[in-house]
């Protein structure tokens, strides 16, 4: 039963993440933490993490740890061709659409009105890990003793970098870690 779960869950994932892996953030947190309670708020944090920084998608990565971490190395090929299955098929099928109809204005209404849809999506999934990172998962709060200022710090940090310095974001998320790793330490 539980592989069925596990399909079924990520293929909704898989047929509903329009606009890649961040998108689906939202979508996979619904499942894994709101509906089945697989992991926690904070696991799923650490799953967002490591899938980010391992080669491929972030739907994909976490349905491979979140189907490890449910049901061994059978549940992990289970939720990952669930999440990939949808896939294949839009994908042929709008393939097939597309190169035949592309110069169609509907098309090109639906593709505009689809875009700003997937950036909420991506939106709402930041907003949802901002808070985790910086009051770390209780929700926002005037008092001010709740925020975890060394995330804060790493937060507007990496920010900077990224957006001002223009590096490799795999650099930044090592320093990342890192500068989390000492600070975590000596200040905890």
């Amino acid at each position: 039963m539980i592989y069925l779960q596990l399909f079924w869950s990520f293929f909704q994932v898989g047929l509903f993440s329009f606009g890649g892996g961040y998108a689906a953030m939202p979508l996979i947190q619904n499942q894994v933490v709101d509906i089945h309670g697989w992991l926690t708020m904070n696991e799923f944090a650490d799953v967002i993490t490591i899938s980010q920084m391992t080669p491929g998608p972030i739907g994909i990565n976490s349905a491979t740890f979140v189907g490890t971490r449910i049901a061994g190395l059978a549940g992990a090929i289970v939720a990952t061709l669930g999440c990939v299955f949808p896939s294949c098929i839009i994908v042929l099928l709008l393939a097939y659409v597309y190169y035949k109809y592309r110069g169609l204005t509907t098309i090109q209404g639906i593709l505009n009105g689809l875009r700003p849809a997937v950036i909420a999506m991506i939106g709402s999934a930041g907003v949802s890990l901002v808070i985790l990172a910086i009051w770390n998962g209780k929700g926002i709060s005037s008092n001010m003793g709740n925020i975890d200022y060394i995330s804060v710090a790493i937060f507007l940090l990496a920010i900077v970098i990224l957006r001002r310095l223009k590096v490799n974001p795999v650099a930044v998320m090592t320093g990342g870690g890192i500068i989390g790793l000492c600070l975590y330490m000596i200040f905890l």
